[in-house]
């Protein structure tokens, strides 16, 4: 694969190349080695295009996966309880996640479970792979 474009969320790209260009190089790298002909498995079942390989988003995710993971790269993912009580999310905030289950479910609300999850991260750098869904790209739903 290469880089067409580059959008940069809140001039990360620009904090990369001034105070991270190593891994900024490191992403480079990755990207230039997924192979994304490799990654063409999808067979379309849309009528306009039944029966053609498309590139797989899951297979490419995979290519991207393995190579960042095999240089440091980790997931990185926080579980959380929240509730429609505004003022008892805020109490809950900062006790682990079955503390403040219990707290919400004592004060007879009810638990519902979310969580941030970041693809890959980094010396505090963040990587989101995104195929498709762009307006999802800085927030996972459930």
């Amino acid at each position: 694969m290469k880089i067409i474009e580059t959008y940069s969320h809140l001039n990360g790209l620009e904090f990369l190349l001034v105070h991270k260009p190593k891994l900024w190089k490191e992403i480079q790298k990755v990207i230039a080695l997924v192979d994304a002909e490799v990654c063409k498995t999808k067979v379309s079942k849309e009528k306009s295009m039944l029966g053609k390989l498309l590139y797989s988003p899951i297979d490419m995710n995979e290519s991207f996966k393995n190579l960042l993971s095999g240089a440091g790269w980790e997931e990185s993912r926080v579980n959380y309880w929240v509730t429609k009580n505004e003022k008892l999310i805020r109490k809950t905030l900062l006790l682990d996640t079955q503390e403040q289950k219990e707290e919400i479910e004592e004060a007879g609300e009810t638990p519902i479970f979310s969580y941030n999850q970041t693809d890959f991260v980094k010396e505090r750098a963040a990587i989101e792979v995104q195929f498709g869904k762009y307006s999802f790209v800085a927030y996972d739903p459930l």
